[in-house]
């Protein structure tokens, strides 16, 4: 594409790899269309939707006129999938903290992980992680997180559209979610171990749709680079 096509407004569909963060694929896109395509440093770049760094999988990346539409695509529906570790919880709910908690799993079988799932359906109330970038009286709940300083969290309304289990493997149960905007997996990871009598948290996820936007059709950093070559 031309410099003139980015600045006119491009919707990037990246495929975010593990352990980067949302921000760092953005200064790459950015490094990248300055450096190999000639934009202007100052030209308009932004994502839609922050992926946690351990989690891989469709990021839109706006450029130009159509970072206006950031707000737009936020809002849309998104699916995900991944996995659950029942039996144990970490302080994060999911891999960035060690587990701190173990609970039995003994009674739980696949009738039971189907039926709870159904609690689930629907608008729910859904706590975020204290281990999140929300701010809490002006600080992010993960530096609270991370001071040791116990916060009271408020709940929020979220829905579940869809909600199925397509692996059950104890302690692995893997999912397809597809939720409204400001959703947590990790929430529902730990939610979803405690409506069993257990614990649970995340240990794989993956973004695979944003609204219309198909990560099937998004293309990984290594490649995009090397389309300049």
């Amino acid at each position: 594409m031309t410099p003139e096509e980015y600045l006119e407004g491009q919707v990037l569909l990246i495929d975010k790899p593990l352990k980067w963060s949302s921000f760092q694929a953005v200064n790459k896109l950015k490094y990248l269309l300055i450096n190999k395509v000639g934009l202007p440093k100052k030209f308009k770049i932004g994502h839609a939707g922050t992926l946690d760094p351990l989690a891989t999988g469709l990021l839109l990346i706006c450029t130009g006129k159509f970072t206006k539409k950031i707000s737009e695509l936020q809002g849309q529906a998104k699916e995900y999938t991944g996995t659950f570790y029942i039996g144990a919880t970490t302080p994060s709910y999911d891999l960035e903290t060690e587990i701190d908690q173990t609970f039995p799993t003994d009674h739980i079988n696949e009738d039971l992980i189907h039926e709870t799932v159904k609690q689930f359906l629907g608008e729910i109330d859904q706590k975020p992680p204290i281990f999140s970038a929300i701010k809490k009286d002006g600080v992010r709940l993960y530096e609270h997180a991370r001071a040791g300083e116990s916060i009271e969290i408020e709940s929020r309304k979220t829905t579940i559209h869809e909600f199925e289990i397509t692996r059950i493997a104890l302690p692995e149960v893997d999912f397809r979610v597809v939720c409204s905007k400001g959703t947590y997996i990790r929430s529902l990871a730990y939610d979803f171990g405690k409506a069993m009598n257990s614990g649970s948290h995340l240990t794989v996820l993956r973004r695979t749709k944003i609204g219309e936007y198909d990560v099937k059709n998004a293309i990984d950093i290594t490649l995009f680079e090397e389309s300049f070559k």
